[in-house]
């Protein structure tokens, strides 16, 4: 197994991302008060050009926490809040007559839905029925919208960010597994700490509101977001991460005995690529120029956490998706 690492050096692009990024992290700590490894998580996922699934209760400031980063990014933002009567076409845009006042015709004309925005949010995207999310899941893929027959290309950098409440499930329309695979990452809010809580009340009840001033601009975005899928990786850390995605399938070679019990499907191939980007990007933003196997076990539970399927004898013994992949980050 080899450690050897391409060579291909850039530190002056590395220097600016790491310092812009602590720049964009001090930037929305004016107005979001801790969750310091969402925000991190956050910014890896746009910068390697994935979309992120975002799970917490109400009143996390989820919502505020990506209209914050759109604003210390200088990027479009738009939201979308998911209900049970969306269309497709709502998101997407749709077809309209126009008339020339000077001729007189009629023509179509493409009326382009939120969806053609840097930064979106999809409010509570499972409360909408699949062909609805269908079509922002398409669009996340191909980063373009087809209408009549004609394809629209999206804004880039393009990123979605999806949110879901974990408490109310009642009429709401679940992602399949086969669909959640697209999202990069999949991010649970916690509750504040009651020192963060403290603060969070007493800067949103008094005082004026914070402004948040532009540090990055999408021409930068774009470029660091090149800059990572150059980021070279040694031998052994790509191994390390496909070595880690293989254990999760059961009944193959090298899986534990836990995953053959707990487990009914393992990740794909997307979750080692992902587990890579990841690492690439989390050195990045650290200031390194490679990434190691810690980044890769750093990134194993919001890329793995949404792929492997746990089964009944998991469920009956209280046993989640985290709980295998803590104990496959403990074995390997």
């Amino acid at each position: 197994m080899s450690d050897s690492v391409p060579q291909v050096e850039d530190t002056e692009t590395l220097d600016d991302l790491s310092d812009a990024y602590e720049r964009l992290r001090a930037e929305i700590g004016k107005v979001i008060v801790g969750q310091e490894s969402i925000v991190k998580m956050v910014s890896v996922s746009l910068l390697a050009r994935g979309h992120v699934l975002l799970i917490g209760v109400p009143g996390l400031a989820k919502t505020l926490l990506v209209r914050t980063m759109a604003g210390a990014l200088d990027l479009d933002f738009s939201r979308i809040q998911f209900t049970p009567d969306l269309m497709p076409s709502d998101i997407t845009g749709t077809e309209i007559i126009q008339r020339d006042d000077m001729s007189g015709q009629r023509s179509f004309k493409f009326a382009r839905g939120p969806i053609f925005a840097n930064v979106v949010l999809a409010d509570e995207i499972n409360r909408t029925p699949p062909k609805t999310q269908a079509a922002l899941l398409e669009a996340m893929q191909e980063v373009h919208v087809t209408a009549a027959g004609e394809t629209h290309e999206l804004d880039r950098p393009f990123f979605v960010l999806a949110t879901q409440n974990p408490i109310e499930q009642e009429g709401t329309y679940p992602l399949p597994e086969a669909q959640l695979d697209r999202f990069m990452l999949n991010l649970w809010l916690d509750y504040p700490t009651f020192d963060e809580e403290v603060e969070v009340v007493r800067s949103t009840t008094s005082g004026p509101e914070t402004e948040v001033n532009p540090v990055m601009t999408a021409d930068e975005v774009r470029k660091y977001q090149r800059y990572v899928r150059q980021i070279p990786v040694a031998d052994n850390v790509i191994e390390y991460a496909v070595r880690l995605v293989s254990h999760t399938r059961p009944q193959r070679d090298g899986a534990p005995d836990f995953v053959n019990n707990y487990i009914d499907y393992g990740a794909g191939p997307r979750a080692s690529q992902y587990l890579i980007l990841g690492a690439k990007t989390l050195a990045a933003l650290d200031g390194r120029s490679t990434p190691l196997e810690d980044d890769v076990r750093r990134m194993a539970v919001p890329v793995l956490r949404h792929r492997i399927v746990p089964n009944f004898n998991a469920e009956a013994d209280s046993v989640s998706a985290v709980d295998v992949i803590d104990e496959l980050l403990a074995q390997n």
